[in-house]
C-alpha cells in the first residue's frame, strides 16, 4: 500500500479514534487520583509532548503503526550475538553498531547498502551542510551517469 493512500485511509478511520481516545485520556485524568497506575500512563503520555510523537503516523504515511520492522531487523543481532564478539573492544562494538545501522537503513528503503554508502562516501567531501539530506537512505537516488552504466 502506497504511502499516501495509508495516509488517507489513516485521516478517514483511525484519526476519529484517536481523536476519541484524547479526548477520554484527559476527561478521565481529571477524575482519577495522581497515584491511579492508569492516571500515571495518562499524564506520562501527555508529558514532553509525547502525544505528539504519538501521533506522528496520522501525519506521514511511510511510520509504521508497529515495531515489528524493527524487530525483525534486530532479531538478526540476537540471533548472531556470539558472532559479534570480533568486534573486539567497546570502540569496536560501536563502530559495528553504526554500520549495520546504515546497512539496515538502506534495506529499508529498498536501496542497495553497498551502492548507497559507496555513493554516499564518494559525495560527502563535495556536499554542502544544506544538501546532506540528499545523501539519506529515504531521499537518495542514484546518480544519473551511474543509471546509464
Amino acid at each position: 500500500m502506497a504511502s499516501a493512500s495509508r495516509l488517507d485511509a489513516r485521516h478517514r478511520l483511525v484519526r476519529p479514534l484517536v481523536e476519541n481516545l484524547h479526548d477520554w485520556m484527559r476527561a478521565e485524568q481529571g477524575t482519577m487520583s495522581k497515584h491511579n497506575s492508569v492516571a500515571k500512563a495518562i499524564t506520562y503520555m501527555f508529558k514532553k509532548d509525547r502525544w505528539n510523537a504519538f501521533t506522528l503516523f496520522l501525519e506521514d504515511g511511510r511510520i509504521c503503526l508497529t515495531n515489528d520492522a524493527a524487530e525483525r531487523a534486530l532479531r538478526g543481532i540476537a540471533v548472531g550475538r556470539k558472532s559479534w564478539l570480533f568486534a573486539g573492544s567497546a570502540r569496536g562494538g560501536d563502530r559495528a553498531a553504526f554500520m549495520y545501522s546504515l546497512i539496515v537503513t538502506a534495506k529499508m528503503n529498498d536501496i542497495d547498502p553497498q551502492a548507497w554508502l559507496a555513493d554516499v562516501l564518494a559525495r560527502l567531501p563535495n556536499t554542502t551542510a544544506s544538501r546532506m539530506q540528499d545523501l539519506l537512505a529515504s531521499r537518495w537516488q542514484l546518480p544519473q551517469r551511474q543509471l546509464a552504466a
